[in-house]
């Protein structure tokens, strides 16, 4: 085993990483093929083995279903009480998540993974539970099936038939800590069945009637076996990251492979599918991009990229690295990915040039241990390179592509041309100071025109700078002068040690230049995706994170594109809020539904409808499409790019977490706004059932009476009981009021009839509509001198202090005082109803405003808690505030502002 020092970055994560895990609970899943092959009877064992470790064990919920030998498992366990739930009529039996909390213990068994819960609980979901019990640092032992999973359920219901409902996201089971397999042949689970140890005998019959067929029973064994050999392997795959262990382990079938910009490379791509397909194995098809590779002409890119689309069509991965060296990229990936065979071609260098210029097979043999390399050769390849070449790349889907190739030749042409002038200006530099320094200073000017070359113009150029560079110095400056012959044959080591080191130097800047612009593409594209990233956290709605989206797509891929959604129906339309250009108007939308339908990319450039003017690419969360993005390139080669492929993978699903994060904003705003509008509607039929019946009760009483009277009463009893009628009646009028006008207040349908008043003509009328409620109280009014009109709807106004007047008399003893006051600013005026009541609850002074909210007082009369809520909407209309606080010395004060918007008139005298 090699065990190498792991990388400082990776070795912090990582530590980030444990310490977030040793806070939550650890979550253990008896994993199985179906119902009945053992799962809650393996959960109750390990919970017993546990108990005798002295550890604090709690069974939270677990289903018998009739079975006695699990009812018996049970025996010695504490058992936490379930809530009872009822839902149409019929009693269920929930798990308690508080009294779990509550009791807090180190492990707690809780079945059934993937149940639905009740109405009214906590959490939709019984993982959601577990999860909150997990991040409360309880132990969870839970159980599941493997047609729960919601990866799986499409091909479990075309297997057995039946759809199933009950699913969880398969990062659950994949967070798991431990998945322990129970498993347990067809045919025993079918005579567990026929002996009625799983369901009662009529369950039983139906069961094996449809869902326990024995077909059904092997694949979902052989499901179940793969799921949990893939999570194994996962787990491996995480130990060998955290111990640094880069040798490969020959556990699982992995195969990689390598191509290059050969003609050798469609056959690699067959043969790794052939081979991966009789092993059933995992297979990565990869590409090495090293320095020189990033030379290659337009073409041979392009044929790359056909290759690995070839590769994704039949079923690898692809994986595109930049290295420095073919061989180190290699063996870098294969040890992280615990690759155990690779697929390549034979070395195509023989004989000499082999054993002088070395072989990426042969550094691959030495350095690759424990990896099996499978060779691939052609027969007469060397006679048929040319040939194969061309109509690799003739197959080329990137068409338009040639147009740069000239320009490459220009640039190429002026780099040996600058080689040739830098030569010369370097000899006519070391002509002026001949004889004036060594010669070896000399050499220094020469090299340094070769790094110059390097620099700008690549390898090809600096290499003839460096020839030149060693003609021409050799030529006039060492003697015999104006000739190629060496006098001393000291100078031969001169020339040939100044030629390897402008060769040298030529390639190490070469080398230098390709890594910087390595660099500096991924440092660009780090930004581009934070730009990305922060403006669409930023985005409050779906048509903001859109118009983002397009923005820097089209900056980035300098492509005009349009991101499309499905209406209700589930068809793709265009957006019709979203500016578009009238060339994305002929996006193909028959081709878009099918990218929908599919979850496929299609369009041109690819092998599904290539006719297309645009490519069409799905964008999803972990369970559904949620649109279609067209892409109109201008070059599509600037979009087929691997790296530019990653970056619009990355941009896809950016953008699709921005959506699904604003539509569950969306859904928990309209879950909240129902739930309100629920608790609206529950309080206002409490309110009116008993305001109501109040009033009623009196007036039929009253009205009965006098009905009733067969000359009995006397008038001053009827005066009495017509005046009750009269009072209740006016009450429940007042009521019905109060409610007509919340309603046109939230409805927004109200329209102010704003004019100028003085505020003693409001503050009058409202005193005179209250008279008779306030007959016995002081009122006292104090508006100093001055005030300034109000630009104001005087009804309105007139109705809030009506409601506060009343709500003070409502609250406060008969015959305490009430005062009202008003002071003016130039931007506001304030008119404050004051009392000397009991007033108001601390930490209630918001909640006060809330509709049907009412404090409870001895001297409190009956209301239904609408005139505070009233108020605070007439207010807000006027563009003021209300408040309510407690007074100094006892009592409460209720304040509103109207803002002074603009300059009151001037009155004539």
């Amino acid at each position: 085993m090699n065990v190498e020092r792991p990388d400082p970055d990776e070795l912090l994560a990582r530590v980030e990483r444990a310490n977030a895990k040793a806070r939550r609970g650890r979550l253990k899943i008896f994993f199985g093929a179906a119902a009945g092959v053992g799962k809650t009877f393996a959960m109750l064992m390990a919970a017993h083995e546990r108990r005798t470790e002295q550890m604090d064990v709690v069974v939270g919920l677990v289903e018998t279903h009739g079975r006695k030998e699990t009812q018996a498992m049970l025996e010695g366990l504490e058992i936490l009480p379930t809530r009872q739930i009822e839902y149409k009529g019929t009693i269920l039996h929930e798990f308690d998540i508080d009294a779990a909390l509550k009791r807090h213990p180190a492990i707690i068994l809780v079945d059934e993974l993937a149940h639905t819960n009740a109405p009214e609980s906590r959490h939709p979901k019984r993982w959601q539970d577990i999860h909150e019990l997990l991040d409360a640092g309880i132990d969870v032992y839970t159980a599941l099936n493997v047609q729960h999973l919601e990866s799986l359920n499409d091909d479990i219901g075309q297997i057995s038939g039946i759809r199933v409902w009950e699913t969880l996201p398969d990062t659950v089971f994949e967070d798991a800590d431990e998945i322990e397999l129970v498993d347990l042949p067809p045919d025993e689970l079918l005579l567990r069945l026929k002996e009625g140890k799983i369901y009662l005998p009529l369950q039983a019959q139906e069961a094996l009637n449809h869902f326990f067929r024995k077909g059904n029973l092997i694949a979902l064994r052989e499901l179940a076996l793969r799921q949990t050999a893939s999570r194994v392997d996962a787990q491996m795959l995480d130990y060998r990251e955290g111990h640094a262990i880069r040798e490969v382990w020959q556990v699982n079938e992995r195969i990689l492979v390598c191509i290059g910009p050969n003609p050798l490379a469609e056959r690699l791509v067959r043969a790794g599918k052939r081979l991966a397909s009789s092993l059933r194995a995992e297979w990565i098809v990869l590409y090495v991009e090293t320095p020189q590779l990033q030379r290659l002409p337009a073409l041979k890119r392009d044929g790359i990229l056909r290759m690995l689309r070839l590769a994704e069509q039949l079923g690898a991965e692809t994986v595109t690295l930049s290295a420095p060296e073919l061989s180190e990229g290699i063996i870098r990936f294969a040890r992280e990915r615990n690759v155990n065979k690779l697929v390549m071609g034979k070395p195509r260098r023989r004989n000499w040039k082999r054993w002088l210029l070395g072989s990426v097979v042969d550094i691959l043999i030495s350095h690759a241990h424990n990896i099996n390399i499978y060779l691939l050769g052609s027969p007469h390849l060397e006679d048929r390179a040319e040939s194969s070449s061309e109509s690799l790349f003739k197959k080329s889907p990137l068409p338009g592509l040639r147009q740069r190739i000239p320009a490459k030749a220009k640039q190429r042409y002026l780099g040996y041309l600058s080689a040739l002038a830098v030569t010369v200006l370097s000899t006519a530099i070391s002509h002026l100071v001949f004889g004036k320094l060594e010669l070896a200073n000399l050499v220094m000017i020469y090299l340094l025109g070769v790094v110059f070359i390097a620099t700008r113009f690549g390898r090809g150029p600096s290499i003839l700078a460096s020839i030149l560079g060693v003609g021409s110095f050799d030529f006039l400056f060492v003697e015999p002068y104006y000739s190629f012959s060496v006098a001393d044959s000291q100078f031969l080591i001169t020339l040939l040690a100044m030629l390897v080191v402008g060769i040298v130097i030529s390639n190490l800047m070469v080398n230098v230049r390709s890594q910087a612009k390595v660099a500096s593409h991924r440092e660009r594209r780090a930004a581009v995706l934070y730009a990305m990233s922060k403006e669409l956290g930023a985005s409050q709605t779906e048509m903001e994170v859109v118009r983002t989206a397009v923005k820097h797509l089209y900056s980035e891929f300098s492509s005009r594109n349009i991101i499309l959604f499905p209406n209700k129906n589930g068809r793709i339309t265009y957006p019709k809020a979203q500016a578009m250009p009238e060339s994305l108007r002929s996006c193909d939308l028959s081709v878009a539904q099918w990218v929908f339908d599919h979850n496929e990319i299609a369009g041109k450039g690819t092998n599904t409808l290539p006719g297309s003017s645009a490519i069409y690419y799905p964008f999803q969360n972990e369970e559904t499409v949620l649109g279609v993005l067209a892409l109109l390139p201008v070059n599509l080669r600037r979009v087929f790019l691997p790296e530019q492929q990653k970056l619009l993978e990355t941009f896809l699903r950016q953008i699709a977490q921005s959506i699904i994060r604003i539509r569950f904003v969306e859904q928990a705003k309209l879950t909240h706004a129902q739930i309100e509008a629920e608790r609206l509607r529950n309080s206002l039929l409490s309110a009116i059932s008993h305001d109501l019946r109040t009033p009623l009760a009196t007036i039929i009483g009253s009205a009965s009476t006098l009905i009733d009277d067969a000359g009995q009463l006397k008038s001053v009893d009827k005066l009495e009981l017509n005046r009750a009628i009269l009072d209740e009646a006016e009450r429940m009028s007042s009521l019905v009021n109060n409610i007509l006008d919340m309603a046109r207040l939230d409805g927004g349908v109200l329209e102010l009839n704003k004019q100028w008043y003085p505020l003693e003509e409001i503050i009058g009328t409202a005193l005179t509509h209250t008279q008779k409620k306030l007959l016995g109280r002081p009122v006292k009014v104090k508006l100093p001198a001055g005030i300034p009109l109000v630009y104001a709807d005087a009804v309105l106004l007139e109705q809030v202090l009506i409601n506060l007047l009343e709500n003070a008399a409502r609250y406060t003893p008969a015959e305490s005082a009430l005062d009202i006051s008003a002071e003016s600013s130039p931007e506001e005026v304030k008119i404050t109803v004051a009392d000397r009541g009991p007033g108001i609850p601390i930490g209630q002074e918001l909640r006060l405003f809330e509709k049907f909210y009412q404090t409870r007082h001895e001297t409190a009369q009956s209301g239904v808690g609408l005139g505070l809520a009233i108020c605070q909407a007439i207010i807000k209309v006027h563009g003021g505030r209300i408040y309510a606080q407690n007074r100094i010395g006892g009592g409460a004060e209720f304040i509103f502002v109207i803002p002074l918007d603009r300059p009151p008139p001037i009155l004539e005298e």
